[in-house]
């Protein structure tokens, strides 16, 4: 079974993304800040993560890129209420992330972490095919 991040710093989204992810047959391991996601991060290994872009400790941006420094394939879903995602194209860290305006729909969420993994498995595609 998939195990699935979730780093977002209101208790109320958090639980709707998990609930949504267990409901189809992710692990869900939550964190409340960046601080807590990161650490999670580093000790168990996980097949996506979902990031909210602004969390009151942390940079989520800042968040993914360690993420990705970390395991470059990482598939990743940015979730924000209050941003426009140009920032997608600001790095090689954050290529391939998936973003996602709050609200969203539960097949939103689903599609998203698709589109994620598949983003990044061309990433290793083109990568693999330049080396």
């Amino acid at each position: 079974m998939p195990n699935i991040l979730v780093v977002d710093d209101q208790k109320d989204v958090r639980t709707m993304i998990a609930m949504v992810l267990r409901v189809n047959r992710f692990e869900v391991r939550e964190a409340g800040s960046g601080a807590a996601g990161l650490e999670a991060f580093a000790a168990e290994a996980f097949d996506a993560v979902i990031v909210d872009v602004f969390l009151s400790d942390a940079n989520g941006l800042d968040v993914i890129t360690t993420m990705r420094q970390r395991k470059p394939d990482l598939p990743v879903v940015a979730v924000s209420g209050m941003t426009s995602f140009d920032f997608a194209r600001q790095s090689e860290e954050l290529a391939g992330v998936q973003c996602l305006k709050k609200p969203f729909r539960p097949n939103d969420l689903i599609q998203a972490i698709e589109l994620a993994q598949r983003s990044v498995g061309r990433l290793g595609d083109a990568e693999g095919a330049a080396v």
